[in-house]
């Protein structure tokens, strides 16, 4: 697969989860990869395998030095916005103002500056930043916090951003992806492990419902068609589950 040969990815929270699963599925469709994540060591065997074609910086995504630097390097054509930060779960009568907002002042926060930065410097004609939201957007998620309603601002954030990039005429494609809840990953298998004790089920008994977990490496392969499918350019939102995309607009 080459779909994406010669272009220079920036996967910001890549490395795990979701993240990682982009960072390979990116890397395996021929791009170059820049992966900037608090904790970069997951990566360190894919970086050895990759023969140069995947590189970490440790760093925080919500950090204005950190921002400046990578968008001031020349060359991407593609930026991921996968950061944030994993909800204390429990209801809400249970939780803080604290620990409710934990996904306002993390996953907006860094949404919004990278976007704001993104339409500012700007990212060359032709490029495209893709922000990940997350189905509980669409459903709410009484067991997470503010976590829904930070994730439908990123959303509604990156269509935002894409508006003002076709009123510039700046030619930069802005998408956002709501991925289904899945215990594939450290921050949905709690969550799973929550709505199960709510629902009065076992987890086996709420997967079942569930139906097919969606996995890291079916988000990457995604990813790399909401890149490369031109007929999806017309949509700025996407729902992404087992079954793959379906665009939300």
């Amino acid at each position: 697969m080459d779909e994406l040969a010669g272009k220079r990815a920036l996967v910001v929270g890549g490395s795990r989860g979701f993240g990682r699963g982009i960072a390979e599925g990116l890397l395996a469709a021929g791009a170059a990869v820049h992966v900037v994540a608090r904790h970069p060591e997951p990566l360190a065997d894919l970086e050895r395998a990759s023969e140069g074609r995947i590189r970490t910086t440790a760093g925080d995504a919500g950090d204005p030095a950190v921002r400046a630097r990578l968008l001031d390097e020349a060359g991407h054509d593609i930026v991921i916005l996968n950061a944030g930060a994993p909800p204390q779960l429990a209801p809400i009568h249970d939780q803080s103002w604290e620990s409710f907002s934990i996904n306002w002042n993390s996953d907006v926060k860094i949404v919004f500056h990278w976007l704001r930065e993104i339409l500012l410097a700007p990212l060359p004609s032709g490029s495209q930043v893709v922000v990940m939201s997350s189905g509980a957007a669409l459903r709410g998620s009484p067991l997470s916090g503010g976590y829904a309603g930070a994730k439908a601002t990123v959303r509604f954030m990156a269509q935002y951003a894409a508006e003002e990039s076709s009123r510039a005429k700046l030619g930069i494609r802005i998408a956002s992806v709501l991925p289904r809840l899945t215990p594939a990953t450290e921050l949905g298998r709690p969550a799973v492990a929550a709505y199960a004790r709510r629902a009065g089920r076992s987890e086996e008994q709420f997967l079942a419902q569930m139906g097919p977990p969606l996995t890291p490496p079916l988000v990457g392969a995604a990813l790399v068609r909401l890149l490369t499918d031109r007929l999806l350019d017309a949509h700025a939102a996407f729902a992404l589950d087992h079954g793959g995309l379906t665009p939300l607009d």
